[in-house]
């Protein structure tokens, strides 16, 4: 929000410098984040009258300029310029002067002719016709504004003002307003306050001659306020308004337009003028847009609308857009003489909404989605109506329409200094507390503090505590510990893990990606994924970018695979990637998915295959305290190939999947090698850990170590065969560790010879050959009955 310190100054005069004023108003809350002086660059230029001109001897184009400054001497000055006459007034750049880009201006020699100064035109000042329409764009500037010989240029012109940026945080609406700021700035400067009503007189009428109001839907459309202006004649505005309006960064258009801006930036009520003969069958309907309607707004686009749009229409057609443009069929012309001023207030969320979906956000919409207060609408046209009369653009006819949902209650809350002072860490007197919520318009009646109405964020006693605190002083405040208990901070055990299982990773050489949780139906079928599997139940994007971010993930392989995709086609040769990320898998009872943290590693290369990849999952699980681990070989997976993939399990607890990618499924993402990934659930893997760590003592009695090879079916495998031994061992097996297979001679076709080796110990006596001859036995004859597995001999 842009604030002119000549306008502010007609609410409450400010005598600091610039620097110091912006100092104070950030410490005070509100922050200042430029400062602008319009005419600093212009110096030395005055206002000066043409004495005399002649035509130049030695040019056809140019003439000599007898020019007086207010010094003791006319000043000859040399100009091409067609539209100077005798008398005129215009800006002088004497010799030494700058003017806007870094000109400086020099006596110089114009054709034998010498030349003392420059003639400058509207451009040259940095102006342009907005700002003052009578001017001659293509030649030198006749000044018609109030002014004397030999004056600074720049006051006549209202370059003399400083502007001040505010960055206006979204919970405070009423700061987008000169009178907003001008509180502020009072209540930080202590200095008085004057913020006038206006006064409108009227010309006699009855504005329900003339139009009718309905508000269709008072949800989006609190308050609808209108007043009616006749004989209106449109024109340009006054110098002052204009400078006014350029300063805070609007383009003066005509005398009636500019009315509704100026009051805008004023009150920080936007405003809206219907030309009256544009509306059909003299009624203004607030309704929501039907299906398939359309319009043109005031910057001549076609504007598609759909019902959730709040429109203003009337009879037959939508002419404007509530909260954001009005309708081209219903603008503000030259031939305009009858007029409707709209001082409206619209449902903040839907005009977001709304400005959102049409690709527009105007001036008017970032105010109203704000949040702005239901009571400034009768104020803000009041403001318009007597603007009127001051300029003489119109009749304003008696009465006033002003549809009003529902009655507003001011928040009421109980001033608690003890409270506040605890919550500060200060101790600030209660009558100071009270003097700066007067300052800021608050009435207080005993302790009962009355919230104004355009303070829409009060609404608790520590909000009442920042408005203390900010007047009293944020700097000045000594910083105080705590009074309650805290905590020692730290991680949760679940961070400490998720930090140890990326820890491990890269110890193991894999670098960490983070990929979208946006993806498509596409990238299952791209992983061979059955349709009807159950990672095909999605939770789908209400509003999503497209096709292929449409749905929330439900596995992490497909954006793993594109991963090392496009490592492998920038020719990176060995590659190992992980990533600790969720999925979302669709929750029966209730409406927000289940967001389920899992691990994947995804790896390619010359020194890889299955079997170095599990020895990683196994070496990860194991450094966790994952014990009991098992894997049971997996061909049911079509994402996997099916002689080269696991489930890996902790106990009877399935842990996650590892193996190589199906040729079919890498062949999707041009690999045309061996790929190999695993998934694992984070949140079992949680579960499944075993507690710290403990410390066990050294074994106090040796162990005895014995190896066994059987002879079995082909199709068994090794963990069946160690699940049987483990078994069977007892408590005295303290190991058992697969060594060796071998097939071929003399092993029968379809069998295999599997050894192992097994250590026993106890922890009470040196084992001897009678204790482990009946264990042995018993494994043997274990192995035999549950997997017609004999003993080779």
């Amino acid at each position: 929000m842009k604030l002119s310190r000549n306008w502010l100054n007609e609410f409450t005069e400010i005598n600091v410098s610039d620097k110091e004023y912006a100092d104070k108003m950030t410490m005070s809350g509100s922050k200042v984040e430029t400062m602008e002086r319009p005419g600093e660059e212009i110096t030395n230029v005055v206002v000066g009258r043409v004495k005399d001109i002649v035509r130049h001897e030695n040019s056809d184009h140019l003439f000599i300029c007898k020019v007086d400054t207010g010094g003791e001497n006319t000043l000859t000055v040399v100009t091409g310029a067609q539209n100077v006459s005798k008398g005129d007034l215009v800006p002088v750049a004497l010799h030494g002067a700058t003017l806007p880009g870094g000109i400086k201006i020099k006596k110089g020699n114009l054709r034998g002719v010498k030349s003392e100064g420059m003639l400058c035109s509207l451009s040259e000042m940095g102006l342009t016709v907005n700002d003052y329409p009578y001017a001659d764009p293509d030649g030198i500037f006749i000044l018609e504004e109030e002014c004397h010989v030999g004056q600074d240029i720049r006051p006549v012109l209202g370059l003399d003002d400083c502007i001040v940026d505010f960055e206006i945080t979204n919970n405070r609406p009423d700061c987008m307003s000169i009178r907003g700021l001008a509180r502020e700035s009072a209540a930080t400067f202590e200095t008085p306050l004057n913020l006038p009503e206006p006064t409108v007189k009227g010309s006699g009428g009855n504005i329900k001659d003339y139009l009718d109001i309905l508000v269709e839907n008072p949800e989006l459309c609190p308050r609808y306020t209108a007043r009616f202006i006749k004989n209106v004649k449109v024109g340009p505005s006054p110098s002052w308004m204009r400078m006014r309006l350029r300063a805070c960064g609007i383009r003066p258009i005509n005398n009636i337009v500019d009315i509704t801006n100026y009051v805008m930036l004023e009150y920080g009520q936007p405003l809206h003028a219907f030309d009256y003969s544009c509306i059909a069958g003299k009624r203004i309907r607030i309704r929501n847009a039907k299906k398939g309607e359309s319009m043109s707004t005031l910057d001549g686009t076609p504007r598609e609308l759909t019902p959730d749009m709040l429109v203003i229409a009337d009879e037959t057609k939508a002419i404007g857009i509530a909260g954001v443009m009005g309708g081209e069929n219903s603008g503000i012309t030259a031939d305009t003489c009858q007029i409707v001023f709209e001082s409206a207030n619209f449902n903040g969320n839907s005009v977001r909404k709304t400005a959102i979906a049409l690709g527009m956000r105007t001036d008017a919409s970032s105010r109203f989605e704000k949040g702005l207060d239901p009571s400034g609408t009768l104020p803000a046209v009041q403001r318009a109506c007597e603007l009127v009369e001051l300029l003489g653009a119109g009749e304003v006819v008696d009465g006033i329409i002003d549809v009003v949902a529902s009655e507003f209650k001011p928040v009421k809350l109980r001033l608690e200094p003890g409270r506040i002072n605890k919550l500060l860490g200060t101790d600030i007197p209660e009558s100071q507390m009270k003097k700066y919520l007067k300052l800021l318009g608050f009435s207080i009646d005993g302790d009962i503090i009355t919230v104004p109405s355009w303070r829409t964020d009060i609404s608790h006693y520590s909000d009442i505590a920042e408005e203390v605190a900010r007047f009293y002083g944020y700097d000045v405040i000594e910083p105080t510990l705590f009074a309650g208990p805290t905590s020692l901070g730290g991680l949760t055990s679940r961070q400490r893990l998720e930090k140890e299982l990326g820890t491990l990773c890269r110890a193991m050489g894999f670098y960490e990606i983070l990929t979208y949780s946006f993806t498509g139906q596409s990238a299952n079928d791209r992983i061979n994924m059955p349709t009807d599997h159950p990672l095909r139940q999605t939770c789908t994007i209400i509003n999503p970018l497209g096709e292929d971010t449409s749905i929330m993930r439900t596995t992490l392989l497909p954006t793993m695979l594109e991963a090392l995709s496009r490592n492998n086609n920038y020719r990176n040769r060995d590659v190992k990637l992980y990533e600790l990320a969720r999925v979302y898998l669709p929750a029966s009872d209730r409406e927000l998915p289940d967001e389920r943290k899992h691990l994947i590693l995804g790896t390619y290369g010359q020194d890889m295959d299955f079997y170095i990849l599990k020895g990683m999952m196994e070496t990860i699980l194991d450094s966790l305290r994952i014990f009991d681990l098992r894997f049971k070989a997996e061909k049911g997976d079509a994402s996997y190939h099916p002689g080269r993939c696991a489930r890996v399990f902790s106990g009877d607890t399935p842990i996650g999947i590892l193996g190589q990618i199906h040729p079919s499924v890498a062949e999707n993402y041009d690999m045309s090698q061996p790929v190999y990934a695993a998934e694992l659930d984070f949140e079992i893997m949680e579960k499944m850990r075993a507690p710290e760590a403990m410390y066990s003592p050294l074994p106090r009695y040796p162990a005895v170590y014995r190896d066994i090879a059987v002879i079995c079916s082909a199709d068994i495998t090794v963990a069946d065969l160690l699940d049987c031994i483990k078994s069977a061992g007892g408590n005295l097996l303290s190991k058992a560790s697969f060594f060796d297979v071998y097939t071929g001679t003399p092993i029968p076709e379809g069998q295999k010879s599997v050894a192992f080796s097994l250590e026993f110990r106890s922890d009470e006596k040196s084992l001897s050959e009678e204790d482990i001859i009946p264990l042995m036995s018993h494994i043997i004859s274990k192995l035999e009955d549950a997997l017609g597995a004999s003993l080779r001999k």
